[in-house]
């Protein structure tokens, strides 16, 4: 009986559940497989951005499970090389082969050219303006930059802050595994819940910062843009970005290379798989490898605290930013622009639109401006993914 019971003490000991009740810290992995638990709530319950914050969520868990060793972020975060490209091929695991994407820049233009597919740039072409507003809505991004600066953030470390007020996850993402690869966990899920929360936090920046006259505003229908003018854009906008910025080549590349293929209508079936199952296993692979980087060690810290709170400031800067140029324009044209699409401008597609949509009908039942703000809100895809250039460009 003795032995059994000792086998039965020596499992115990060597398992997840002695780390985390005996284990210094131990509390610590509790905590994290909570947040996780309460992300996959979010995600099934409240379907706050399902697709990523439940693979993020499960990740989390996963990779809070004592002793598992489902991730090593040793490969990946050193101080000699990129990449430890020998430890990757003797300790590696599925979830260090599938980090992988994300560490080396593949994932995220993955998603764009997925989300080309399904994007309308039709608004922007009848209203260029619009692309006003999506810039205006990317200083939530630099003025974050400078708070995270002014709390002793380096300079890498600001610009992936920065980055969540673009309210684009890949975006996101993307910059953080080049600049700050040690904060991607914290940050991606600062920014994919912030998304989530786009309905809760522009409507109250909305309506402080306009009137009601002005939020009663019916905007004239925009011009019907032709077949020509639609397949001419991506291409246009590719060169001009790619030749201006090579750093957001990559990003607005696929993005309109997904446009293209659903705008000529000659590669129905490629268009398909890149919006549907391509992007559909891309997005399993991303969210559940940035989920496995949000260790105890690394995701409980003041650092999280500060990236949370000022994801919140980026957000609600950026809405602020997209509103009050909306409010000029608003008067440039003599009432002709309701100011609230401005607040599309963050690149939350198309939620951000939609919200301008419910705000403008709670004060006037016959306005629509799903349209409308769908202009300023697919300008802020572009937007955000050329703040990502400028960024990466300064601070790589």
């Amino acid at each position: 009986m003795g032995g059994f019971l000792g086998n039965i003490a020596s499992i115990f000991a060597s398992s997840g559940w002695a780390e985390i009740f005996f284990a210094e810290g131990g509390w610590k992995y509790a905590v994290m497989i909570a947040i996780a638990c309460v992300l996959l709530y979010l995600a099934i319950v409240h379907q706050f951005e399902p697709l990523l914050l439940l693979p993020i969520g499960f990740g989390m868990l996963m990779a809070n499970l004592p002793l598992d060793g489902i991730i090593h972020m040793n490969i990946f975060i050193n101080e000699t090389q990129h990449i430890n490209w020998e430890l990757l091929g003797s300790t590696g695991g599925l979830a260090d082969y599938i980090y992988l994407g994300v560490k080396l820049g593949i994932y995220p233009p993955l998603i764009f050219l997925g989300i080309g597919t399904m994007t309308d740039f039709e608004p922007l072409i009848a209203r260029p303006s619009s692309l006003l507003l999506g810039a205006a809505a990317q200083l939530g991004i630099f003025f974050t930059f400078i708070g995270a600066k002014a709390l002793g953030f380096t300079n890498q470390e600001a610009a992936s802050i920065g980055i969540i007020g673009g309210a684009d996850g890949p975006t996101a993402i993307f910059v953080t595994s080049k600049l700050a690869p040690h904060l991607l966990g914290s940050i991606a899920v600062a920014a994919y819940t912030y998304m989530a929360l786009v309905p809760v936090i522009q409507p109250p920046i909305m309506k402080a910062l306009t009137t009601e006259k002005e939020r009663q505003i019916v905007m004239d229908t925009p011009r019907k843009v032709s077949r020509t003018e639609k397949i001419l854009f991506p291409v246009i906008v590719t060169v001009i970005v790619g030749l201006t910025l090579p750093d957001a080549a990559i990003l607005v590349g696929m993005l309109m290379l997904g446009n293209l293929m659903k705008e000529c209508g000659v590669v129905d079936r490629i268009k398909k798989t890149a919006g549907n199952e391509l992007m559909n296993i891309i997005t399993i692979f991303l969210g559940f490898s940035v989920g496995c980087t949000t260790n105890a060690a690394t995701f409980l810290n003041i650092q999280t605290v500060q990236i949370i709170c000022l994801g919140v400031v980026a957000f609600g800067v950026g809405t602020a930013g997209g509103v009050l140029l909306g409010k000029l324009m608003c008067v440039l044209t003599h009432g002709k622009v309701n100011p609230l699409i401005g607040s599309a401008g963050v690149s939350a597609v198309p939620m951000a639109a939609r919200v301008s949509q419910k705000v403008g009908q709670e004060f006037n039942p016959r306005n629509y401006l799903l349209m409308h703000a769908m202009g300023p809100n697919v300008a802020g895809v572009i937007g955000s993914a050329v703040a990502a250039g400028i960024l990466i460009n300064m601070f790589a």
